[in-house]
Formats: C-alpha cells, sequence, structure tokens
C-alpha cells in the first residue's frame, strides 16, 4: 500500500477538470483538502463550483480512481458547502491555462453580504478581453456557452467567438 500524505495530494492535484480538461481541480480551486487517516483512508474534500453541478460526480469518479491507481485502497470523497466557491479561488496559473485555451478567464468575483443571492435582471456591464487577440471590444452573444457557467462572447476587433467563464 502507498503512503504519504504528499503523494496522495499531489495525486489529487493532478486530477482535470471534466468540462475544463485544461484545469487541473487544484486549479480551478475545487480541491479544499486532501488528508491521510491513520487507518490509511484518503479524504478528499472538494466544492461543487454552483449548486446542482454536473460535473461533481464525474470530478468524484476521477479522483477516486486516480488514487486508486496511485495505490490506495481506500478513498473517500467528500463535498464541502461552506464556504461556498468562487471564481477567485482559480489561482493565477489556472486564469493563464484558460486564457491560453481560449476562454477568457474570469475577473474579481462580484462582492455580497452573506445570505440568499438577490435576483438581477439585468446582465453585469463587465469588459471582457478577447483571449485570441487581447481587445476589450467584445460582446456577449449568449449568457450561455457550453455549460452554465460560461456565456458565449464575441471579439469585435478579430471578430473570433470564444467563451468567457463568469464570475461567480
Amino acid at each position: 500500500m502507498v503512503t504519504g500524505t504528499k503523494y496522495a495530494r499531489a495525486v489529487a492535484e493532478s486530477v482535470t477538470d471534466p468540462e475544463l480538461p485544461v484545469l487541473t481541480l487544484a486549479d480551478l480551486g475545487v480541491l479544499r483538502d486532501v488528508e491521510l487517516t491513520d487507518d490509511g483512508v484518503v479524504v478528499v474534500s472538494i466544492t461543487p463550483t454552483y449548486s446542482g453541478c454536473p460535473a461533481m460526480h464525474e470530478m468524484r469518479s476521477d479522483l477516486n480512481s486516480r488514487l486508486h491507481e496511485a495505490g490506495f485502497a481506500d478513498v473517500e470523497v467528500r463535498t464541502v458547502l461552506d464556504p461556498p466557491w468562487t471564481t477567485d479561488w482559480i489561482s493565477a496559473m489556472g486564469r493563464q491555462k484558460l486564457a491560453d485555451y481560449g476562454i477568457a478567464p474570469p475577473g474579481a468575483a462580484p462582492q455580497r453580504a452573506s445570505g440568499p443571492v438577490p435576483l438581477t435582471l439585468t446582465p453585469p456591464r463587465a469588459r471582457i478581453r478577447c483571449p485570441q487577440c487581447g481587445s476589450p471590444d467584445t460582446e456577449q452573444v449568449s449568457r450561455f456557452g457550453s455549460t452554465a457557467c460560461k456565456a458565449l462572447r464575441r471579439c469585435r476587433s478579430c471578430r473570433e467567438p470564444f467563451e468567457h467563464l463568469k464570475e461567480i
């Protein structure tokens, strides 16, 4: 049996996000903790990017598979909801990987008081830079892209479409 919290953490940190395979779960900030209990169980804590995130099942499955392949016999993946995930948890390297992949990384997450999320009917007025040419002259084509956490945009300068990971 393989041992070592550092090794277990390194394996967990290498698992990629199923919807954004250019990012690891660590880059995305959903990997919260990796512990090795006294009886040899690897306990991994992850936080969903949003309530009902369909990728959570795949994240759990991928973490279990990779840790088992690395020699850990017992793996437990826990979901941690508090504090809720925010796009501010995406690492600087993760933001660069998104841009290099052609997805505009999110800006700073909106600050709000704790409690229920207020309903806003108007879209935010953000200047999103094109990941292809860097121009801030972009327009939103659709509030939703290939996943609920992305919006579809188009650059008015280079005319290329691109996705933007929304600020949460």
